[in-house]
């Protein structure tokens, strides 16, 4: 809507996971680093955990558009399901061709094995994603240890990476999931952004959208975007996204502490999530 106005090309800062606009601080770059290594060196299980809004689906789908032609994927991202639609989903994301009526657990995970084996014959690799993995049960997580177990002599046939929220990795530490837990040999958790990475992460949005154009940001407005988004991205998208809108239609280009005060109003506090013991006065403090 306001793209044009600031000689953008598109909007810099949609809520949705774009791999073109990921912006590889230093500790997305070792995230992403880390998922290629346990990929390459076939560890078996690799754990991307992160609070909400910090980039994790953005970086699955990056490693995605990041593999060799020679790694077979197989994502998913709804796991409020079973144990046995999970195998029903893994088969069919591999491309794996099964009768519907003979879909018991036994026939998806022989079919499976059969697929990774003449995979791996082939020089191939395969890598399981899944997302919101904070979701899965436990039935489903134990379900997700035994894949594991399809391997050669020498080497796991399936890598599997567990992407999901912080509770993901309580959940991996309670006793009926030890062995799972035990498993995952990579982990790396995805923290918030440094004030200065806040900055460098505008910039990057704008540049990304064939900016900066018109925009510019005051060095208050930048404090003020760290202060309400906390270093989260998605939260700075919906600020800035709201602050340049504000700006449109005041027909400004500069966006200062007023503008994002403004902006953060119009969204409310209670999408900042901030901690009860601070929030009133410190919101009345930012937004007054």
């Amino acid at each position: 809507m306001y793209a044009a106005y600031f000689g953008l090309k598109e909007n810099p800062f949609k809520l949705s996971p774009e791999p073109g606009y990921l912006f590889l601080s230093e500790q997305h770059r070792d995230a992403l680093n880390y998922l290629i290594y346990g990929i390459k060196e076939k560890k078996g299980f690799i754990l991307i955990s992160g609070d909400i809004g910090t980039g994790k689906t953005t970086l699955c789908r990056t490693l995605l558009n990041l593999l060799e032609d020679s790694v077979e994927t197989a994502l998913i991202f709804n796991t409020a399901i079973s144990d046995v639609e999970l195998l029903e989903t893994v088969v069919a994301e591999f491309g794996i061709e099964i009768p519907r009526e003979t879909g018991t657990k036994k026939a998806y995970v022989d079919a499976l094995n059969g697929f990774l084996l003449q995979n791996f014959a082939a020089g191939r690799n395969a890598v399981l994603l899944i997302d919101e993995a904070q979701n899965l049960s436990h039935g489903v997580l134990e379900q997700i240890r035994m894949l594991s177990n399809l391997e050669t002599e020498k080497e796991k046939l399936l890598q599997i990476i567990l992407i999901g929220q912080p509770e993901l990795k309580a959940t991996l530490t309670k006793p009926a999931l030890r062995q799972l837990n035990e498993r995952i040999t990579v982990r790396y958790d995805l923290r918030p952004l440094s004030a200065g990475e806040v900055v460098a992460y505008i910039h990057h949005r704008l540049s990304v959208a064939g900016g900066p154009g018109k925009v510019s940001f005051t060095k208050g407005a930048y404090r003020l975007v760290d202060d309400f988004s906390e270093g989260i991205p998605r939260r700075i998208n919906a600020l800035c996204d709201r602050a340049l809108l504000i700006a449109y239609t005041k027909n400004i280009v500069k966006i200062d502490r007023k503008i994002i005060r403004h902006a953060a109003r119009d969204i409310g506090s209670e999408y900042f999530q901030k901690t009860i013991s601070s929030t009133k006065k410190l919101w009345q403090r930012l937004t007054t």
